[in-house]
């Protein structure tokens, strides 16, 4: 620093040498991403959806419990994230669990001729 610059100032005049000057400070634009202000409840409103089209379209009864775990877990995102992320894993597993009995179920069915006419 030179002798005129205030005690805080950080940067050396003009034609100093390069490793002379202090590094930048973190602020805006350095290092990690702040954190998002809210809790994103992103994944339990697709499981809350696919559950419901599951009921609808493929008569999955499992869907049922997986969107009322979906439901609960939009409700509970924000105050308790651990109990909401559990809920969501196992809304996934019912509706994962029950995709898969559906399509045994009509293989099984196509196999034994219940398709024919």
């Amino acid at each position: 620093m030179s002798q005129g610059d205030p005690p805080g100032y950080p940067y050396q005049p003009y034609g100093a040498p390069y490793g002379d000057q202090p590094p930048p400070q973190y602020g805006y634009g350095y290092g990690p991403p702040p954190p998002r202000p809210g809790n994103s409840s992103a994944n339990a409103i697709v499981a809350l959806v696919l559950n419901c089209l599951a009921v609808v379209s493929c008569c999955n009864l499992l869907g049922i419990p997986g969107a009322i775990l979906a439901g609960l877990a939009i409700g509970r995102s924000a105050t308790q994230p651990e109990s909401a992320r559990t809920m969501v894993i196992w809304s996934w597993v019912l509706f994962g669990v029950g995709f898969v009995l559906t399509v045994g179920g009509f293989l099984a069915l196509g196999i034994s001729g219940a398709f024919d006419e």
